[in-house]
């Protein structure tokens, strides 16, 4: 049998990526550094500029670059090689952008005196709309987090998380991690600490302030011989919802688990229903209020509020959809 040949790369891929020179790996290895103490970026961002800048240094590598003599064609010569292999928009926008901080960083150190990244416009990203709830489909998830668990105890757990949820839209990883030392005293504002460890503070709704009572009754009032009064005197009893394992709370994939269960007893499609899709709904549901931007922005705990901003895309898609359903000279198409 004859080998079968490897295929040609592409023809504006260029040569494979090499080995970076030792000086270039340092510097990224220091505009890392800076970004995780100066810049407070996560850990999974930290990680994701680093697989990014490496790829990026390999490629100059491979054309005999070095990062302090990077011209703008060569940036350009890389996006162009990671389009013809196939690289999506949002993969290239997203090395751009972890290249444009590189050269700014390089730049304000002062081993560069340019910033060869400033004006390359990037690829953008294509805009998907967010998945979310109507307001009634909400109301019927939160009744039906009242029934899918048997004992008193988990009932309030699930009504509890859920309210929580949609009153604040957090993360689930900033719902299952929170401190149950943040909760008690039946507080009307709840601190919740976001991505890079930045905290911000959320309002509680009445309907969520009285969910976490009645949920903190039960979980101080568990007896040591319980299941849960285990869970509270054991790893867990910091947490807002002890679990088992290593964590010592509620996972993420428990709660999406948790979350599929909701759904089908409330008649909704389980994939419809995320944590991710609760928050959107929190925000959607904010902006169809009359809250402003800004003020959804700091709640969410955004960054940039430009990121914010694709919610007023969900309401401007559902006016349409109402005129396009419900308009009489739109009927019949």
């Amino acid at each position: 049998m004859t080998a079968r040949a490897a295929p040609a790369d592409p023809p504006s891929a260029g040569p494979p990526s090499a080995d970076p020179p030792s000086a270039d790996l340092r510097r990224i290895a220091t505009f890392l550094d800076a970004q995780a103490a100066e810049a407070g970026a996560a850990r999974n961002t930290i990680l994701a500029y680093g697989r990014d800048l490496r790829d990026f240094a390999g490629w100059l590598a491979a054309h005999d670059i070095a990062l302090d003599a990077t011209g703008r064609d060569d940036i350009e010569r890389y996006l162009a090689r990671c389009d013809a292999i196939g690289l999506s928009r949002a993969t290239r926008a997203r090395r751009l952008s972890a290249i444009r901080q590189l050269f700014r960083f390089a730049l304000d150190e002062g081993w560069r005196g340019d910033d060869p990244a400033i004006r390359i416009a990037g690829p953008g990203r294509a805009q998907r709309l967010p998945r979310t709830l109507s307001p009634a489909e909400m109301t019927a998830l939160l009744d039906a987090a009242a029934t899918v668990d048997a004992g008193a105890p988990d009932r309030a757990r699930t009504v509890c998380a859920l309210e929580l949820l949609y009153a604040t839209g957090m993360r689930v990883s900033e719902l299952v991690g929170l401190p149950v030392d943040a909760c008690r005293g039946d507080p009307r504002l709840l601190m919740i600490r976001g991505k890079g460890g930045k905290e911000r503070m959320v309002p509680l709704t009445r309907p969520a302030r009285a969910a976490l009572r009645d949920w903190l009754s039960h979980r101080e009032g568990a007896g040591a011989d319980t299941a849960l009064g285990r869970l509270v005197r054991g790893n867990g009893a910091r947490w807002l919802f002890p679990a088992k394992g290593a964590a010592g709370h509620m996972t993420r994939q428990a709660f999406h688990a948790l979350l599929g269960r909701i759904a089908v007893a409330a008649g909704i499609a389980p994939d419809r229903v995320t944590p991710h899709v609760i928050r959107h709904a929190f925000a959607t549901h904010l902006l169809e209020g009359g809250a402003d931007l800004r003020s959804i922005q700091t709640l969410l705990g955004h960054a940039d509020l430009g990121t914010t901003e694709i919610y007023t895309h969900v309401l401007d898609e559902r006016k349409r959809d109402l005129v396009l359903k419900h308009h009489p000279l739109a009927r019949g198409g």
